[in-house]
């Protein structure tokens, strides 16, 4: 099938390789010329395993392409995915903007039958507005269908080529039978594919994100409690997670969420609540935790060190919002970062991917480092804030040397505290 996706950032650079990986002849579009030279190179703007190598593949058997030219890739497509930004307004609305016009410059560009997919996650009602943009705009039939994505950064290939579901918000048999046909590769071996009406598929993208954030924030709250009545919170999230009804995805206390979806996701939700006159008290509890966790965190290291940090240097493992990724947005190392500076600390840090973003946020403000290690000699304290696997076990004896004093804060509970206290350290966790 000709695909035509309009928008070549994190979801639409992802799906559009995904769905050429399976025979389909994919256009992806972008604005961005320099943008679209280096992908026509294979050269990623974003880190995510396996994206790079899908890219190529696609682009050198000419399934895949890439164009500035929308008016061209909307002719020679049938169904066309709309995968633009939808940043966070003031309000914490999303902004459509991107969207809007995105559909007005489809709607000006068609030939003959479309289908316009929302791959973008929007708020309830989307899709009715694309349709009257669209409609507005051009005499010929087509039809808005909602196909949110459920793509976990550093695990979104194997997301998008093997899915737990892909959900169809759709209004028309027709436009139904087409995406059944885009989708039916991936299902091989079982059908996974949920069909519904354009509001209840956009309304199920923000109830996944918000219900998970939700389950961190619950986590981190009850790990906050643990450190108060002397309860390990380790200890306390295995034995709930064995319950087959709670699970333990998502259920580890740290620094709370982070990313380009939860934070705007739940933000958004809580947006549409109150212009619908609907109080979604449970959702933004877990919004107010989140931001409160790191306070917390910067607590701790406040009560180690003082408000005054003049001469002290802190060692930080991990800038990234999460591993396997080199994405920074909303990510708990900002905040930290920024508050130890604010006090008068000198950071030093390392990331195995997200040195470059990292300069956008800090600028020179922070010394970036070649290796893990480097960050840490001659600092006053080790800061580990994203859970790399490279991180998971490293040399504690060179560290202990490494550090002025051995003084380790861990915002993800990653190191067995009996070892560490044996060894001298000042182990510092979350709700243990």
């Amino acid at each position: 099938m000709k695909i035509a996706v309009i928008g070549t950032g994190y979801v639409g650079l992802v799906a559009g390789a995904c769905l050429a990986d399976m025979g389909n002849d994919v256009i992806c579009v972008d604005n961005n010329i320099e943008k679209l030279k280096l992908l026509e190179k294979g050269i990623i703007p974003i880190y995510e395993p396996g994206l790079e190598e899908l890219v190529k593949v696609n682009f050198r058997e000419e399934r895949l392409s890439f164009s500035s030219d929308i008016d061209k890739a909307v002719k020679e497509s049938k169904v066309c995915f709309i995968a633009v930004g939808t940043p966070q307004g003031e309000d914490g609305s999303a902004d459509l903007q991107y969207v809007f016009e995105v559909a007005k410059q489809v709607a000006k560009s068609m030939n003959d039958y479309k289908v316009i997919v929302d791959k973008s996650t929007v708020p309830v009602g989307t899709a009715e507005k694309v349709s009257q943009i669209i409609k507005e705009n051009t005499k010929y039939p087509f039809d808005v269908v909602s196909n949110p994505e459920f793509l976990k950064q550093g695990n979104a290939v194997e997301d998008f080529l093997y899915p737990d579901r892909v959900i169809i918000g759709s209004n028309s048999d027709k436009a139904t039978r087409i995406m059944q046909d885009i989708y039916a590769p991936f299902f091989r071996t079982g059908n996974r594919v949920i069909i519904m009406d354009t509001k209840s598929a956009e309304m199920t993208k923000y109830a996944a994100n918000s219900f998970l954030a939700t389950k961190i924030s619950f986590m981190n709250e009850i790990a906050n409690l643990c450190e108060k009545v002397g309860a390990d919170a380790e200890m306390v999230r295995i034995g709930i997670s064995t319950d087959s009804r709670i699970g333990n995805k998502f259920l580890f206390p740290g620094l709370g969420y982070g990313g380009s979806c939860f934070p705007k996701d739940v933000k958004a939700l809580i947006k549409t609540a109150s212009e619908n006159d609907c109080e979604m008290k449970i959702i933004k509890a877990a919004d107010d935790i989140n931001k409160r966790q790191r306070k917390l965190f910067i607590n701790k290291i406040i009560n180690k060190f003082g408000k005054d940090l003049n001469g002290k240097t802190f060692g930080v493992w991990g800038l990234a919002f999460k591993p396997k990724t080199n994405d920074m947005r909303e990510a708990p190392s900002i905040t930290i970062i920024n508050s130890l500076l604010d006090m008068g600390a000198k950071v030093k840090a390392y990331d195995p991917k997200a040195i470059d973003t990292a300069k956008f946020y800090f600028g020179d403000k922070i010394e970036y480092t070649k290796t893990s290690y480097d960050a840490l000699d001659g600092a006053d304290a080790m800061i580990l804030l994203t859970e790399w696997n490279e991180f998971r076990r490293p040399d504690m004896e060179k560290i202990k040397r490494l550090l002025k004093q051995p003084v380790l804060f861990d915002g993800r509970n990653q190191y067995n505290a009996q070892h560490l206290e044996e060894m001298g350290f000042c182990y510092i966790q979350i709700g243990r």
